[in-house]
């Protein structure tokens, strides 16, 4: 009887030690696969950071393109004109935010 527990309990340490292995290495691959990552990914001084200009700044962006805007659309009295000024606007607004405040970096 004696000699039966132990073959079991070989071969429940087996199984154990086996699983144990297993884990080992799932757990080595990841983290050589998260060191990867990190090797790759840039580093940036406000990596994830939104907010990149005061509050004014992004006020006066939203709302100076949406007075143009209106003023386009209250004093040209042409639509065919009102549309392309208005087209204009809206595609030089990013260019001219970038010119007049500068690309803030961080």
């Amino acid at each position: 009887m004696s000699k039966e527990r132990a073959r079991r309990r070989a071969e429940r340490l087996a199984v154990q030690e086996k699983q144990k292995a297993a884990r080992a290495r799932k757990v080595a691959r990841r983290q050589r696969r998260r060191a990867v990552l990190r090797r790759l990914t840039p580093r940036t001084r406000n990596a994830g950071r939104l907010h990149r200009r005061s509050r004014s700044e992004r006020i006066g962006i939203v709302l100076l393109p949406l007075a143009a805007a209106a003023a386009v659309w209250l004093f040209v009295p042409e639509l065919g004109l009102r549309i392309v000024l208005t087209t204009l606007l809206v595609l030089s607004a990013p260019a001219l935010v970038v010119v007049i405040l500068g690309r803030k970096a961080g």
